[in-house]
């Protein structure tokens, strides 16, 4: 294993893991990225319908265990939860319910559909001075925003006995959800600007490049296969975090959409003409047939509450005196959540 601080933290401000596993941060300390489920085991599927069988299959394998399910005011949870009637549902309710009402109340909505019993997780600064710093351990590295409130939710649920909770984590990238990044044939410069997270050479002393990756995917003299950098970056540094909280509370999950591949490849087109996720779209149709399709929401995390007034990172390893109004409330996370992993493992003197 080699160590290079400096390379870790550029690696997780630009992608928000480390992308080489062979980098530590610091001696002793070695982070590991989740392993994608072989293309052999995977399912394939063409329609709604073959999608509708192989989840509960899935569900099939796990009836003798108790479940529970992370349920959102999104489709994809939404759709999980018409296979767990009577099951337990473990909601996210944040700043007292004031943080995005409306996707609280589809949530709401799905487990009175399927009769499932609501848990409510509530969420507040309090959850990340609890909870980061378990995740961090664990990880051996600075986490997503969403780890901490993963952390509490499974510590919640476990407590309650369950033993595997599910997710839907995956049907974005697997069915063409992420249709701001499918938006177009990108250039590579294009690309690179539109995914990277925060640009380490704005925010760091000494930063390093992380241009490799992209080009590893290049394709001719500007272009860049997207799909594919998607399907192997994207999908670690997303699966990786709930594979994280989950394992520190030491509590199983399922994710049945990581289990699943289109048999043919993704229409575009479709996405691009207002149509992301059009199977997912039409199975959420068929499980909720009286309301209309909610438009895809990112898991909440009210960031730009928490760090409205935050003046910055204050280490050496940062830039002095950054206008951090020019940061969206994400990147002010990576910020402080490095500045916090860089507290604990190298204190200050």
């Amino acid at each position: 294993m080699t160590v290079d601080k400096n390379f870790c933290m550029s690696s997780y401000l630009a992608f928000r893991y480390i992308e080489k596993n062979e980098m530590d941060f610091f001696p002793g300390l070695h982070h590991q990225n989740i392993q994608p489920i072989a293309e052999d085991k995977k399912i394939l599927v063409k329609t709604s319908q073959e999608i509708d069988q192989a989840i509960q299959k899935q569900f099939n394998s796990i009836a003798h265990k108790k479940i529970g399910i992370l349920l959102s005011g999104g489709m994809d949870s939404a759709i999980l939860a018409s296979y767990m009637p009577g099951k337990d549902a473990y909601t996210f309710r944040f700043l007292n319910g004031t943080f995005q009402e409306q996707e609280l109340k589809r949530a709401e909505y799905y487990a009175s559909y399927y009769s499932l019993n609501l848990h409510y997780v509530d969420i507040t600064w309090d959850t990340v001075t609890r909870f980061l710093r378990p995740v961090m351990e664990h990880k051996a590295a600075p986490v997503h925003s969403i780890e901490p409130q993963l952390l509490q939710a499974a510590l919640q649920a476990k407590a309650d006995s369950i033993e595997l909770l599910v997710i839907g984590e995956s049907s974005d990238l697997i069915f063409g959800g992420m249709d701001k990044l499918l938006a177009k044939n990108w250039t590579l410069e294009e690309f690179s600007n539109r995914y990277t997270f925060t640009q380490p050479q704005k925010v760091l002393t000494q930063p390093v490049d992380m241009s490799y990756l992209y080009e590893r995917y290049r394709i001719g003299e500007d272009k860049i296969d997207f799909l594919r950098f998607m399907d192997e970056v994207f999908s670690i540094e997303s699966s990786s975090s709930y594979l994280n909280a989950f394992s520190t509370a030491k509590i199983g999950y399922l994710d049945p959409y990581a289990r699943l591949k289109m048999a043919e490849p993704l229409d575009l087109k479709r996405v691009r003409n207002g149509e992301p996720k059009f199977l997912i779209r039409e199975l959420f149709h068929m499980k909720y047939p009286d309301i209309p399709i909610p438009n895809k929401v990112p898991m909440p995390r009210p960031v730009d509450e928490y760090f409205k007034n935050w003046q910055g990172p204050a280490r050496p390893e940062f830039k002095p005196n950054l206008d951090m109004s020019q940061f969206t409330g994400n990147q002010k996370w990576q910020l402080y959540c490095l500045e916090q992993f860089l507290n604990e493992y190298e204190p200050l003197q």
